[in-house]
Order: structure tokens, then sequence, then C-alpha cells
């Protein structure tokens, strides 16, 4: 099914890869997918951030700008792909944002920011991509969701429910895409080594907290939790997915990393333990509040 029910030869397939700046997962899966002779064309916002792609041996990288909060920006970065190779194989889903901070004082422009990057940016630019893969009888597409969002936990729930929404579109894609012979699957990296974490304290915390102000500690290290000694490298991750994405019968979901088997066995735990769990891990019982 997808790419005809068997492996494929990798020199066959144009993969098109969003989020691929520099230091981050879908730069990591670019460069290995390329190393294995696939047609890969790494895009991100900033071309200068995914330059050294294309400096990789054997040189089958191409980079462009695709912004996914910019329709034009998508639909020139798939009708530039489709006219230069002729078709799409696999569209992989990977660029996203976090979203730090406390429900109740996060500015509501930064959620807003979290699920038009996450969640409609990636609904838009399947929809530019799927009408070609249709077409031409058959595709692939992988989004890039969350192990967070199966035992969310404070300080970073606009990005984990935004992934939580990404993680119930692809479900019925999946359903919806079978009978075009289009695979869709689902890869929820648990803890990797990229940029997220800085991400998520610049963006994060770039308000001043005020009912929350003493829990600021606890939130920073939430904020940069996925990047702790034994964060799963980059490298390793990108080898371990593109296995799955060029195997001939895929898998429907794909979780790896560190945290992973943690943070699945927490989603079938009784809410209590999951509270417990977060309240003890991220020091939430003894943080010290001062009455007014």
């Amino acid at each position: 099914m997808g790419l005809g029910g068997s492996r494929l030869a990798p020199k066959d397939l144009v993969v098109l890869i969003t989020g691929c700046s520099e230091g981050g997962i879908g730069h990591a899966l670019a460069a290995e997918l390329g190393s294995r002779g696939c047609t890969v064309v790494a895009s991100a916002r900033s071309l200068a951030s995914i330059r050294g792609l294309e400096q990789q041996q054997p040189s089958s990288i191409s980079c462009i700008t695709l912004d996914v909060l910019d329709e034009d920006s998508m639909s020139r970065a798939v009708e530039s792909t489709i006219q230069r190779f002729g078709k799409i194989d696999v569209l992989i889903n990977n660029a996203g944002v976090p979203c730090l901070g406390p429900i109740a004082e996060i500015p509501l422009e930064m959620l807003e920011r979290a699920y038009r990057t996450n969640v409609f940016g990636t609904v838009s630019l399947i929809q530019k991509v799927v009408p070609f893969m249709v077409k031409q009888g058959r595709g692939r597409i992988v989004n890039v969701g969350s192990i967070g969002a199966y035992a969310s936990g404070p300080w970073m729930a606009g990005y984990t429910s935004s992934k939580a929404a990404l993680h119930a579109l692809t479900d019925s894609l999946r359903v919806e895409l079978r009978p075009f012979n289009i695979d869709v699957i689902l890869v929820t990296p648990g803890a990797i080594v990229s940029n997220i974490g800085k991400a998520a304290l610049s963006t994060g915390l770039s308000y001043d907290l005020k009912i929350y102000k003493p829990f600021q500690e606890s939130i920073e290290y939430r904020g940069m939790l996925s990047q702790g000694p034994k964060s799963t490298p980059a490298p390793e991750f990108a080898r371990a997915v593109a296995s799955k994405i060029l195997d001939g019968k895929p898998p429907s979901y794909f979780g790896y990393g560190h945290f992973v088997p943690l943070l699945w066995s927490m989603f079938y735990a009784p809410a209590w333990v999951r509270d417990w769990f977060f309240v003890k891990l991220l020091k939430i019982d003894k943080v010290k509040l001062v009455k007014n």
C-alpha cells in the first residue's frame, strides 16, 4: 500500500520535509534520508539555516524556503518541487514550535501561533500535496507529533495539546486516504537532542509571570526537560524513523526516543498517578507560595 506495498529503492523517492533548520530533528531526517539516496527537498523558513545540507555527499538534497504560516510560501514550495522532480512520494510534516507556560497566564497569541504552526499549517500543506499523490496513485504522509501528547502534564499544555490535535487528525487522515493508496504515519518523538528546549525558554518566558512567578524555576525546568543527559541523539532518532518511512509496510504509529516508554505507560495510568508523577517530577509541591 501507499508506495506499492514493497520497499522501494530510496533513489526512486522524492521526499519533502518541513522544519529542517540546523539543530532539529528535521535536519537530521533530511541528512539521513539523503544519505540513503532519496531525493530530499529540505525546507525551513530561513534558507540560511539549512544551506549546509546541500554540501552533504551524496548530494541528493535540495534546500528551499517554506513557511507553514504562509499559504503562498507553501504553494510555491509544492509547485516548485513538482516542477523540478515531477512528483512528491513522501511528505514529512515536521515543522513545529513549542509553547511553554501555565494555561491561566499564557498569552493567547502564543497559543494561537502554536496551533497555526503545529496543526493548521500541517493540514494546509497536506491539502496542497494530496491532490498530486492521488493523481500519481500513491504516496506517504508522515506527521511528527509528540509523546508528550499522551501525558501532557503542566507548563507545556499549549504545545502538547496542539500535538494531540495533530494525532487525532492523523488517525482520521490515515483511513480517509487509504482508498487512494496513500499511507499515513504518526511519528512521536520522545526526548530528542534538538533546539526545542532553548526555543521553549526564549519564547515561552518572553512575558512576565504574575500568579505563577513562584513556579518559574519549575516552568524553566519543564522547558528543558527533553534536553537532558539521557536524551536520544537526533541522528539515532533519524536512522530509526527513516527505516520505518522507507519500509514497504510502514507502521501507522512509531514512537522513538528517551521517555517514550515512560510517558506511554503514563497514558494508561489513572489520572491521580499521572498528577502525582508530574508534581514530583517538576517539584511543584516544593514551591512556597507567599500569601498576600
